[in-house]
C-alpha cells in the first residue's frame, strides 16, 4: 500500500506541533520542502494575489501569465535545486509619509525573489510562529491590527492607565543581520536555508530587512520577540496572588505600548519596564526614538496614538474604565488628501468610473476604523465625500452648486451606488 504524500498544509501543522512540543529543537531538511513545487505554486499564488508593482528587471505578473507560469516556476525550481538561484538587487521606491514633509523608502524585489521569499515563509513561519508571543499581532496569521487595539482597550478598561507609547527609530533599516541569522540559526540547523536567508538579506544591503520584502514581516518579528519575552515574564513577576496582570502590551511589527496599573504603588514598574526595555534594544543596536516615545498617563486626561487611533480614558455613569478610540486627524487627512486626488483625475470621467474608483478607498478605510468611536468623524467623510461628487455632477452638466434639489441622498446610494456603510461595529476577535 503506498503512502500519499504529505500535502504543504499537513506539513506547516506538523512543522508547527514539534515546534511547539520542543523549543530547542532545531530543523533540518527543510530545503528540499522550499524547492517543492506545490510550496513554489502556493508562493506564488499570494505574490500574485498582493500584486505590486515590478522589481528592478521589470517583469510584471502579466508578462509572466503569458509567458506560461509552469515555466517560469520550472526555471526558479531548477535553479534553487542545483544552487544557482541569485536574488536580484532590489528596486528603491520611496513613498511620502507624515503628511509629505518625509519619505518612507520600499524595496521592492523582482517577483521571481518574491515567489522564493514566500516559499521560504511558508516553511519556516510554523517554526518560530511557536515561539512568538500573545501580544505580538504584526502580519501572523489569525492576527489583525483590530486584535492589538482591543488588547490595549481591555488594558484600560482594567484600569492601565500608565501607558509608554514607543517609537523605534528607523527599526527596519537597522536590522543586524548577523544578530537576525543567529535567532534563525537557534531553530533551523539547515546550512542551504541559512545561505539562501542570508543572499536575501545581503540583497538589501549591509543591514536591515527590506521594507516591501515578503518575508521582511516574519523576519522582524523573529527580531523583536526577545524582547516580547521580556515583557511576558515582566507580567508573569509582577502577577498578583489573584492572578491579576499589573502590566500588558502590543505589538504590531514595530508600533508598541505598554500598559501598567494606574495606582501609585506600581509607578516603579513602568519605570522598570521601560529601563528593560532600553537594555533590550540595545542588545539588538535598536534606538528608541526618544523625540515620539513618551509616557502618558490617561488618568490626567492624556491622549496615546496606537495603529492609526487616538486613544482616551472615558468614565461611564456609573465610574468604570473604557477606553475611547477615534481615528487619528493625520489619518482622515490622509484619506481626504487622496480621494482629492482621485476627484482631480477622474473630472472628465463618468460618473460610474469616478464611483468605481471611490468606493472601494472608501470601503477599506472605513472597513478599518468602523470598531472605534468613529461616527462623527464617519459623518464628516461621508458628507464630504457626498459633496465632491455632486459637484461632480454639476460640473459634468456645466452647472454651478451642488445640486441639493436636483439630486436626492437616496439617488446618490441607491441608484448611483455610491459607498454608504458607515456603522459602527464592535470588535470580534477571529475563530
Amino acid at each position: 500500500m503506498t503512502k500519499s504524500p504529505m500535502t504543504l498544509q499537513d506539513l506547516r501543522r506538523k512543522i508547527y506541533v514539534k515546534a511547539k512540543a520542543e523549543p530547542s529543537w532545531r530543523f533540518w531538511g527543510l530545503y528540499v520542502h522550499v524547492c517543492k513545487w506545490e510550496t513554489l505554486r502556493a508562493a506564488y499564488a499570494a505574490a500574485k494575489a498582493n500584486d505590486g508593482a515590478p522589481g528592478i528587471d521589470g517583469v510584471t505578473f502579466e508578462a509572466i501569465e503569458a509567458a506560461g507560469v509552469d515555466g517560469f516556476l520550472a526555471q526558479l525550481r531548477d535553479e534553487l535545486v542545483t544552487f544557482r538561484y541569485r536574488p536580484l538587487r532590489n528596486r528603491r521606491h520611496a513613498i511620502p509619509k507624515d503628511g509629505g514633509t518625509k519619505v518612507r523608502v520600499l524595496s521592492i524585489p523582482a517577483i521571481r525573489d518574491r515567489v522564493v521569499q514566500g516559499a521560504l515563509k511558508l516553511i519556516l513561519e510554523p517554526i518560530f510562529e511557536a515561539d512568538f508571543q500573545p501580544g505580538s499581532f504584526g502580519y501572523r496569521p489569525k492576527r489583525t491590527a483590530h486584535a492589538a487595539v482591543n488588547r490595549v482597550a481591555e488594558a484600560i478598561v482594567r484600569y492601565k492607565t500608565r501607558v509608554i507609547d514607543l517609537d523605534l527609530r528607523a527599526y527596519f533599516d537597522n536590522v543586524r543581520h548577523h544578530r537576525l541569522l543567529q535567532k534563525v540559526a537557534a531553530r533551523v540547523n539547515d546550512d542551504d536555508v541559512m545561505h539562501l536567508l542570508k543572499m536575501m538579506l545581503t540583497a538589501t544591503g549591509k543591514k536591515g530587512v527590506p521594507q516591501g520584502g515578503v518575508i521582511s514581516p516574519l523576519l522582524s518579528n523573529i527580531y523583536l520577540n526577545e524582547v516580547d519575552k521580556m515583557l511576558e515574564r515582566a507580567k508573569a513577576v509582577t502577577r498578583s496572588a489573584g492572578g491579576y496582570t499589573n502590566l500588558e502590551y502590543a505589538r504590531f511589527a514595530d508600533d508598541m505600548v505598554i500598559l501598567v496599573d494606574g495606582f501609585r504603588r506600581w509607578e516603579w514598574l513602568a519605570k522598570a519596564a521601560y529601563k528593560r526595555l532600553q537594555e533590550e534594544l540595545t542588545k539588538l543596536n535598536i534606538q528608541l526614538n526618544t523625540e515620539k516615545t513618551c509616557m502618558v498617563d490617561l488618568a490626567q486626561g492624556e491622549v496615546f496614538q496606537f495603529l492609526g487611533f487616538d486613544i482616551r480614558p472615558k468614565r461611564s455613569p456609573n465610574g468604570k474604565w473604557w477606553a475611547y478610540k477615534t481615528p487619528r486627524a493625520k489619518a482622515r487627512k490622509k484619506l481626504l488628501t487622496g480621494l482629492k486626488d482621485v476627484f482631480r483625475r477622474y473630472k472628465g470621467h463618468s460618473l460610474q468610473n469616478l464611483i468605481g474608483e471611490v468606493n472601494p478607498i472608501l470601503r477599506g478605510w472605513v472597513n478599518y476604523y468602523r470598531i472605534g468611536n468613529s461616527s462623527r468623524c464617519f459623518t464628516y467623510v461621508q458628507q464630504w465625500v457626498e459633496k465632491k461628487v455632486r459637484r461632480h455632477i454639476q460640473r459634468a452638466r456645466q452647472r454651478k452648486g451642488f445640486g441639493w434639489r436636483q439630486w436626492s441622498r437616496a439617488w446618490l446610494y441607491e441608484s448611483v451606488g455610491l459607498f454608504n456603510d458607515y456603522h459602527i461595529r464592535y470588535y470580534q476577535a477571529r475563530k
